[in-house]
């Protein structure tokens, strides 16, 4: 299989792995593992107060996921810089 058949296979699974739970979930609540663990808490222990608060609290939501999604991305880009740099040098080291 040539490789730009591959990639071109490769991003359309992905377009389906994004698209197929936006198409048959389309009412589901997407949250993350903080809400729910949130919520367990508070069924198991209803007078539970944390013991920490943020420093910073984001005004909104969406200023909270944006931060989340920059971190990720920031976590991503570090990851592929380094899985980069290590391919490089095993390249480099087998033309010599």
């Amino acid at each position: 299989m040539k490789e730009s058949t591959r990639n071109i296979l490769l991003i359309l699974v992905l377009i389906i792995m994004v698209a197929v739970p936006l198409l048959v979930l389309q009412d589901a609540e997407f949250g993350g593992a903080d809400g729910q663990a949130e919520e367990v808490i508070t069924e198991i222990n209803s007078d539970y107060e944390p013991w920490f608060s943020p420093l910073i609290e984001p005004a909104s939501g969406e200023i909270e996921s944006l931060l989340f999604s920059l971190q990720a991305a920031i976590g991503a880009g570090v990851i592929g810089y380094f899985y980069g740099l290590v391919r490089g040098k095993r390249l480099a080291g087998n033309k010599n």
